[in-house]
């Protein structure tokens, strides 16, 4: 019995994740670190969590337990590997502090080295960085008894050049640093200097990457009439000097922000955090859009969408809230019981649309599409279209009462014809004229 209950949970936790923005919704991830082992992408985000009941005080900016890992299953779909590592499990770590701030996991040969700050028992610094290594990217880590020796501060970043070189960026406050590592991954080879050639200000979130002989330098920079942004700078050594570009993204909302680059299917993706979920910049929710580069090297800047990144195939959830374009129809937060935290397309008026861009179908095997709808009425349908809203019809869904507006089914209809490839899909809603909402659709899926 208790097997089966922790299968149901694990279960439940992939289902949960969904690769449109925000990538999770069934925990707060923040400070997102995405990288690609053996053409697998995988994310390792810190985590934000409400303070103990009673502790509120004790907490008046973060309270942060410990880590989990993710990886992109399908198309679309986030895979939670649970916890990787917890606060009161690190060897050399003050117990009960909530301060495990942004990680880091970065491969060598054929072993994952997995890094991470936290308050050290012995007081000897505000944060330390220790590590831990495994030979599957998802662990479980063996962690070090102790710290790294000679250096202090936050959000260590690892950056492996093409010689199997190895150099730890870290740091929070007016001046970030970076280090050369042994070639065992766990020790400085050298003092640790300071990273020139950035703008002034508090800046933290190191991540540094190399593109084109190029290598940037990545981090967040707080303006003081702005707030947080990321930030960029490029040199020809990873230690510098380098010198500054400008933004990758403007502030958001007045908060935090902590980001990777990385470059997955020939896509270079940006990912960040956000708090669309909470709605409090202290419980935080990662996100991902793409990122494109200039011909002279240099970044263009993104702007946050809500559509984000992934190509949803058979069998992954299409959060259709998450549109391209829509039109005579709003979205709202998911109501009802047993729904996932999320939103909903909602509002929905005679001859409104969402579209919803890159669905693979493909190679025609998909034969229906379902769909998670609430409806307090009977009246009308929705069709499934091919690239806009008179564009193919391939299906059609029937509104029937399912309770009321937040009263969830889970409905069904054929596929009318073979669709293959990725294409982009509309659905047009249609009811009476002058109704001001027909039917509420949380997703769709392929099967």
């Amino acid at each position: 019995m208790k097997k089966t209950s922790l299968l149901i949970l694990f279960l439940a936790a992939i289902q949960f994740c969904f690769a449109q923005n925000p990538l999770v919704t069934h925990m707060f991830t923040a400070d997102p670190t995405a990288r690609v082992f053996d053409g697998k992408l995988y994310v390792y985000p810190s985590s934000d969590t409400y303070p103990p009941a009673g502790r509120e005080k004790e907490f008046p900016r973060f309270c942060m337990p410990g880590y989990h890992a993710f990886s992109l299953e399908n198309g679309s779909t986030w895979k939670d590997h649970g916890w990787i590592l917890k606060e009161n499990d690190v060897p050399w770590g003050d117990k009960d502090t909530y301060a495990m701030w942004a990680p880091d996991c970065i491969k060598k040969g054929d072993t994952y080295y997995y890094y991470y700050p936290a308050k050290p028992k012995d007081g000897t610094s505000f944060r330390r960085i220790g590590v831990g290594t495994s030979k599957n990217p998802t662990g479980p880590f063996k962690w070090e008894k102790s710290y790294i020796k000679g250096i202090s501060g936050i959000d260590p970043g690892l950056f492996v050049d093409d010689n199997d070189k190895g150099y730890l960026y870290f740091g929070g406050g007016k001046e970030l640093f970076v280090a050369p590592l042994k070639d065992n991954m766990k020790e400085i080879s050298a003092e640790p200097i300071k990273v020139e050639g950035l703008p002034a200000g508090y800046k933290e979130g190191s991540f540094a990457f190399k593109k084109d002989g190029i290598y940037y330098f990545t981090f967040a920079h707080v303006f003081p009439d702005e707030g947080y942004t990321i930030g960029y700078a490029t040199a020809k050594n990873p230690l510098g000097p380098f010198t500054y570009q400008g933004k990758i993204m403007d502030n958001i909302g007045n908060g935090t922000n902590h980001h990777s680059i990385v470059k997955y299917n020939d896509q270079w993706i940006l990912f960040y955090h956000w708090w669309d979920i909470s709605g409090y910049n202290k419980l935080r929710s990662m996100r991902a859009d793409y990122i494109t580069f200039k011909k002279d090297g240099t970044i263009k800047k993104v702007t946050p969408t809500i559509r984000g990144i992934g190509i949803p195939k058979i069998g992954d959830t299409i959060q259709i809230d998450r549109y391209n374009e829509i039109s005579k129809a709003n979205i709202a937060f998911v109501g009802g019981e047993n729904e996932p935290n999320g939103w909903m397309v909602c509002d929905t008026k005679m001859m409104g649309f969402v579209k919803f861009n890159k669905v693979d179908f493909g190679n025609g095997e998909a034969t229906k599409i379902e769909a998670r709808v609430a409806s307090g009425q009977r009246t009308g349908s929705f069709e499934i279209r091919l690239g806009n809203p008179k564009g193919k019809l391939i299906a059609t869904f029937p509104i029937e009462y399912t309770g009321g507006w937040s009263s969830w089914k889970t409905i069904e209809a054929d596929i009318t014809e073979k669709v293959t490839g990725i294409k982009n899909i509309v659905v047009v809603f249609k009811s009476d004229w002058g109704s001001e909402k027909a039917v509420n659709l949380n997703w769709l899926k392929l099967k």
